[in-house]
């Protein structure tokens, strides 16, 4: 049995460019903030603001899914 085929929605195309660009801009951002002010923390604060940085790009990314989903 074959189902309809709907092609993807503009929407969908600019909210992958939009995770692309977060996920470089967050990358780079990331990076110099763990190489500037986390190596300079304490030992025993460096793993929770490591894990923090690390999930914190999770946030952004559902609203852009959220929009991308959204109908019209």
């Amino acid at each position: 049995m074959a189902q309809d085929y709907k092609a993807p929605s503009l929407r969908k195309l600019v909210g992958v460019i939009a995770m692309l660009i977060l996920v470089v801009v967050y990358a780079l951002v990331a990076t110099a903030f763990a190489q500037g002010r986390i190596t300079e923390a304490p030992p025993w604060l460096q793993l929770p603001l490591y894990a923090i940085l690390g999930i914190a790009w999770i946030f952004p990314a559902m609203a852009i899914i959220k929009w991308m989903e959204k109908k019209k």
